[in-house]
């Protein structure tokens, strides 16, 4: 997905729109409500039937790197509202009974076709042996679009976001098949080149990637590892 045609605009009419600062909303909010109802991929999502825009960029990124194939089981951490369980359920075929998706989360998510949503925390000392037996096996593809609430101070919100994608790093690394792929979110600012070479002991190819559907102003990347060795150490390869 390129995001082409995806203009602002619908029917020639600018769908730009402002929004009134309330006196309960702080001005970050009021900027945060207004780039949502002005956001081309918001508008998308809603017509399209996805749970978030942020569906627009595991889509991308499946489509330029090939992440899913039929029949995988996958496991989505933090899947809340669902948006990346709804994109692999689709690309996998667990609506057709072919792979299977897991979603978790500490809260609770509406039922979505193909997928098996469940409350839990990935940190919990069982949780990797217990989400194994859902899968009926070793995961195919370990995904984490989670943030940690922002702060507003850039430096600590780089670091919080780091820190959650190397817990989900070391969760994959209990879970994932031979081959296997890892995607998370991460901001740029510098750590996050210790993240790659992390990943690249473990991965044959690591990259960082910037969706379209990621906003332009945004220090949001995504790191997408491929090819888990499953504990064996060799040269690794990465690609930019």
């Amino acid at each position: 997905m390129s995001g082409k045609g995806a203009s602002g605009r619908e029917g020639g009419r600018s769908l730009k729109q402002r929004v009134k600062t309330a006196r309960k909303r702080t001005v970050s909010q009021t900027r945060w409500l207004e780039r949502q109802l002005n956001d081309p991929y918001v508008a998308r999502a809603k017509r399209e039937g996805y749970k978030s825009r942020a569906a627009y960029k595991l889509k991308e990124m499946d489509e330029k790197f090939h992440l899913f194939r039929p029949g995988q089981r996958v496991l989505d951490l933090g899947a809340a509202p669902g948006g990346w369980s709804q994109v692999a359920a689709a690309r996998v075929g667990s609506v057709e009974g072919r792979g299977r998706v897991i979603g978790i989360d500490l809260l609770d998510i509406d039922p979505l076709p193909g997928v098996e949503f469940t409350v839990m925390d990935f940190l919990d000392e069982d949780a990797p042996e217990r989400l194994k037996a859902m899968l009926g096996g070793q995961a195919d593809v370990v995904m984490s679009d989670m943030a940690a609430n922002a702060t507003g101070h850039k430096k600590t919100d780089h670091l919080k976001i780091v820190a959650l994608a190397e817990l989900a790093i070391d969760f994959a690394r209990q879970v994932l098949a031979p081959g296997g792929a890892f995607v998370a979110k991460v901001l740029q600012g510098g750590t996050e080149g210790q993240l790659l070479a992390d990943l690249k002991r473990d991965f044959a190819v690591v990259r960082h990637v910037k969706p379209a559907a990621s906003r332009a102003d945004s220090a949001e990347l995504y790191v997408l590892a491929t090819g888990f060795r499953g504990g064996k150490t060799s040269p690794a390869v990465a690609d930019g």
